[in-house]
């Protein structure tokens, strides 16, 4: 049953040019990055903190208890040594092979970066972007990772915040309005490794005005009546299967 639908997503890719990959927490599984919601994810597995992890990855207490905030950060949000999985390695061939136009994510690591994918639409923001509060100068992933403490501007002393999106912050609606318009565009919508219960991100695939959305998940979601193809597999399995890489 798996290979008759991988084969049917194969052809579907086949017959495709301008497709758009969504992706969530589940991409990045396989990169042994933990996701946020399932038995073994974040949100499970570090309840032993003082605060639930909502409570210190939002914005209101960045800015109250930085501190707090990066002690849990460093520990749970950054995964320096990380490699591209299967799945990033497929989707960025794809792109190489003009087939992709645009990957959607929610994930802040990276990765598809990293594997070669060049037009990467991060919904979230990415944890190798930090700013600094006070005068806006830019800093990469190391002035974090190597920094003590609060990391501080080295122009003017100004706390340095990620430039990931917190809970109580809106997503850039730049790039909000590239991803309605990539998946507008699109004749293939790949929907992989997410629960599609994070708004505003998920109600994205509304856009969809295309024949063929097909969910790579490990587990059902709330969207798969919306399905034409539905894959309960890992998403690395799935691509790299349909890809050659």
């Amino acid at each position: 049953m798996l290979s008759e639908k991988i084969n049917e997503l194969k052809s579907l890719i086949d017959r495709s040019s301008r497709i758009v990959f969504f992706g969530g927490a589940g991409v990045s599984t396989e990169s042994q990055i933990p996701d946020f919601r399932s038995s073994s994810g974040l949100f499970h597995t570090t309840l032993n903190h003082a605060y639930p992890p909502e409570t210190i990855l939002s914005h209101h207490f960045f800015v109250q208890f930085p501190d707090v905030f990066y002690t849990f950060y460093r520990e749970n949000m950054i995964y320096e040594h990380a490699l591209p999985n299967p799945a990033h390695k497929a989707l960025a061939e794809l792109e190489a092979k003009g087939k992709l136009s645009a990957i959607i994510t929610q994930n802040i690591d990276g990765l598809h970066q990293l594997a070669g994918s060049k037009n990467v639409l991060e919904l979230h923001g990415s944890i190798h972007r930090n700013t600094c509060m006070k005068c806006g100068k830019k800093f990469e992933l190391d002035a974090i990772i190597h920094s003590v403490g609060v990391p501080k501007c080295d122009a003017c002393g100004g706390v340095i915040k990620p430039d990931v999106v917190l809970y109580e912050e809106n997503l850039d609606m730049e790039v909000i309005q590239a991803a309605v318009e990539a998946i507008e565009s699109a004749d293939l919508l790949i929907v992989g490794g997410t629960s599609l219960i994070v708004y505003p991100a998920a109600g994205l695939i509304n856009y969809y005005k295309g024949r063929n959305l097909v969910l790579i998940n490990k587990d059902k979601t709330g969207h798969d009546h919306k399905a034409t193809l539905q894959i309960l597999a890992p998403i690395g399995e799935v691509l790299s299967e349909c890809v050659s890489i």
